[in-house]
């Protein structure tokens, strides 16, 4: 294996606010951006070229990662147009291919963490000869997902919609957004208009009667499709609950720049980014403080996220909440409940809880 494309065209739209200023897969997951999390993965395991599928706010994406030099890989940057879709995303993407016909092609969706082995992955895909293998994780209720039944030899039997009825749930085993495709299957999908994977191209290999192989592997695994998602994945790379090669695991994850007085608390996994600030006694527990905000003294913030260069003020109070790019929470707020700020608000001084 030497390429793999990487798909991050999505909004973000869950994880607004925080993707009104910094597209989804670009967000610091631990103080890194999860696609870049999911480069080096993916470099370790072999891949020395990755085509990423961009659309929304394509340009950060470049302006950011280069020409992939400083992560130890080769970036080639495939745009679309119009949004296309899972299945037209990797068929647009497929263009900037190098591979041979019969070569494997690792795709990774652009939001998801995971701990699965790439390398044996494609190493299993390769020897049995497959048309495409899935990467396959069992959770504990499925009925948000669409199910991915496999018979005793691995091989895939359907892909079947979000069950609606308890009889409708033949397996908890889901698809975890990782595969490795044939090169030429990749061409095999319709180009220049949007295709669904799931819906379209998936089926379609099964009723031609193609080797689809789904791989059940109970290793790490979240998508970070929420802002609670995307706080509990950080705080799982810190507290080393997922891999992070290299990374010793620890309470807190304290960034270049940041200050953290001596009678602050922080843990649970907490990241304060670059140049941010923990003041007096203010007690920070499992979130992601991004860069340039500040957390005053006598403040409390609980399993959230502090957008970049936001405050909260002393005797304000965020539990379980998102807090936007520049915004303010005066004394006396408490944001929770999955509440949000949107950048740049400044919600005045009160004794209103926010919920």
């Amino acid at each position: 294996m030497s390429e793999a494309i990487l798909l991050v065209g999505g909004r973000g739209t869950r994880l607004r606010p925080l993707t009104l200023t910094t597209p989804k897969p670009l967000l610091p997951v631990a103080g890194v951006p999860v696609t870049v999390h999911q480069i080096e993965r993916a470099r370790d395991a072999g891949v020395t070229r990755v085509v990423l599928g961009t659309s929304y706010r394509a340009e950060v994406f470049a302006e950011r990662l280069g020409d992939g030099r400083d992560l130890g890989v080769e970036i080639a940057y495939a745009v679309e147009d119009e949004p296309l879709g899972t299945g037209g995303a990797i068929r647009n993407a497929a263009e900037l291919l190098t591979c041979a016909p019969g070569d494997p092609v690792m795709v990774l969706n652009g939001d998801v963490l995971s701990g699965v082995d790439y390398a044996a992955l494609v190493e299993g895909h390769v020897s049995s000869g497959a048309a495409l293998t899935l990467h396959l994780t069992r959770v504990a209720d499925p009925t948000a997902y669409g199910l991915v039944p496999t018979d005793g030899d691995g091989r895939v039997l359907a892909f079947r919609e979000k069950p609606q009825t308890p009889e409708e749930i033949v397996t908890d085993q889901i698809n975890a957004g990782c595969y490795v495709f044939t090169r030429a299957v990749i061409g095999e999908i319709p180009a220049g208009r949007p295709v669904s994977v799931e819906r379209e191209t998936f089926p379609d290999l099964l009723a031609r009667g193609r080797v689809v192989r789904g791989v059940v592997d109970d290793a790490y695994w979240l998508d970070l499709g929420t802002p609670w998602d995307f706080v509990r994945g950080s705080c799982d790379l810190v507290l080393g609950v997922a891999p992070w090669r290299g990374h010793e695991p620890a309470d807190s994850l304290v960034q270049t720049g940041a200050q953290v007085d001596d009678a602050a608390v922080i843990g649970g996994g907490t990241t304060v980014g670059h140049d941010a600030r923990i003041l007096g006694d203010a007690v920070v527990e499992g979130s992601v403080l991004l860069d340039g905000c500040v957390v005053e003294a006598g403040a409390r913030v609980m399993g959230s996220v502090i957008g970049a260069g936001a405050r909260v003020r002393g005797g304000a109070t965020v539990v379980d909440s998102v807090v936007g790019d520049g915004a303010v929470v005066e004394a006396g707020n408490e944001l929770r409940h999955g509440a949000r700020l949107w950048p740049g608000v400044v919600l005045p001084p009160t004794s209103v809880r926010f919920s």
